[in-house]
């Protein structure tokens, strides 16, 4: 016998069945029988994919996405929140989105940093370690964060900001997760969400525009004028992001399986479809075709198919595109003029039609389009979805549970956004100071994006000679009562 073989006797229904593998797939002490090296892999390339949406994905859209004057400091809100989120995913959040119940909302605080922990095996899936499940919920997480920073940027004191990311996956995001995606959670038996529609999405989006709201407007010109610095750049940002989706749905299955295969596919059709129809929508409104609306198009695309990627026909994937794609360019671009809620609160990046809405929207063409042999496929034979019974009724049903999760992701995020902007509005401001807005980048990190004079010297101003008398620190003026 080769060397380059090794026997394997299967018990198959009394049957004996000798079985040649290669060398390549023997068991080994890191390379435990249960644990599939293709799923392996493909699972820690879809988890790079999601990191890289946000670094350097939204790092350099929304640097690229904003006034010059912003482009320092919204894209260092990015790369801090990836950052500190990693650090309390490991400590505490993992347990508390995933671990052993403590109430129906939540799990039990607990580190994720043992190895015998991290290389036991997932047992939901069963055939890639546990390192691969946190780490790639820990970029789903890391993403919501950043995403609701999308709603403002442009005058959040950075101090705030730093403060905001900890309390918020801390005690919103992983409640969300917990409630719909752990299977002790409350609504885990009853939602579809696929890969985050309401966790991620339509969190973030109400979470933005609760923050943006406590946190106050931009200066009233930098509101009224405010184009991007770079729109090339910005294409590249949401290349990132468009292309990094494919991990994003292809790699919840925690396999590489046909399941991963159809979301992408689905992914990659509702976007395209709902690119497209923004830009229509834009063009026979406004009679040009706006750069800015197709990546909005191309967002709300994204967001759209998330619950539904690996779960609906690609049929299905094209009309949640077409109603992707029209309406949150509805609200955005007519009804958003019109409310005197939206305009009454300054949504920076309009996150909350991009995400929210379209989360919405996602979720409940999923609940109406999921297919009962895909959820079979991705859930297991005991699908537990009223939409997966055959009964009659079954689809509105789901439907109503689809609501009912919509509802309970929504006032938790007003009510707990709003609770953590108090407590932290009682330690420092959370806007910055109108000093401060009128400067921008330089102001908060003594750093601009661009050196426009020789090779990183810039023009003497009367604001940096001022700025050589000592300043008080942002982060010790404290709010007065």
């Amino acid at each position: 016998m080769s060397n380059n073989y090794s026997d394997i006797i299967i018990n198959d229904n009394n049957n004996i069945t000798l079985v040649l593998l290669p060398k390549g797939l023997w068991a080994t002490e890191s390379s435990p029988e249960w644990l599939n090296k293709g799923d392996n892999s493909w699972q820690l390339t879809a988890t790079t994919m999601v990191g890289m949406q946000s670094v350097p994905g939204l790092v350099i859209l929304y640097g690229s996405m904003v006034k010059r004057k912003w482009a320092v400091n919204s894209a260092f809100m990015a790369l801090y929140g990836f950052a500190t989120v990693l650090i309390c995913w490991v400590l505490w959040g993992h347990h508390m989105s995933f671990g052993s119940k403590w109430t129906p909302f939540v799990g039990k605080p607990g580190l994720a940093l043992s190895e015998k922990f991290l290389l036991g095996q997932f047992s939901k899936f069963g055939f890639v370690p546990m390192a691969d499940f946190v780490y790639y919920e820990f970029v789903f997480a890391a993403i919501t964060v950043i995403l609701v920073a999308g709603s403002l940027l442009g005058r959040m004191n950075f101090y705030a900001w730093m403060m905001f990311v900890p309390l918020w996956v801390s005690l919103s995001y992983s409640v969300g997760a917990f409630s719909v995606w752990c299977e002790d959670g409350f609504l885990h038996d009853v939602i579809i969400d696929y890969a985050g529609g309401y966790v991620i999405h339509l969190s973030s989006g109400v979470a933005g525009f609760t923050a943006a709201y406590w946190v106050g407007p931009r200066l009233s010109d930098d509101r009224r004028h405010f184009p991007p610095n770079n729109i090339i750049h910005m294409l590249g940002g949401a290349g990132f992001l468009w292309l990094g989706w494919a991990g994003f749905n292809g790699g919840s299955p925690f396999a590489a399986n046909m399941i991963a295969s159809i979301a992408i596919l689905n992914t990659h059709i509702c976007t395209a479809t709902s690119l497209l129809v923004w830009v229509s929508m834009d063009m026979i409104v406004y009679k040009k075709s706006s750069v800015i609306g197709a990546v909005q198009g191309m967002i709300t695309g994204l967001v759209c198919i998330t619950p539904g990627a690996g779960i609906v026909d690609p049929w299905a994937a094209g009309i949640m595109g077409i109603l992707s794609g029209s309406i949150p360019w509805y609200t955005m671009m007519v009804l958003h003029k019109k409310s005197v809620i939206f305009q009454s609160v300054d949504d920076t990046l309009g996150v909350f039609h991009t995400h929210a809405v379209a989360g919405l929207l996602g979720g409940l063409l999923s609940g109406v389009f999921a297919q009962t042999d895909l959820l079979e496929m991705m859930y297991g034979s005991s699908v537990r979805f009223a939409v997966s019974n055959g009964k009659p009724g079954g689809w509105f049903k789901q439907l109503g549970y689809q609501l009912e999760g919509a509802v309970f992701i929504t006032v938790w995020n007003v009510v707990i956004t709003s609770l953590i902007c108090l407590l932290i509005s009682r330690v420092v401001n959370l806007r910055m100071s109108e000093e401060d807005l009128e400067i921008g980048d330089d102001a908060v990190h003594g750093e601009e994006v661009y050196a426009l004079w020789g090779d990183g010297e810039r023009a003497p101003s009367s604001h940096r000679r001022w700025q050589m008398r000592p300043r008080i620190p942002s982060i010790i003026r404290l709010r007065r009562n």
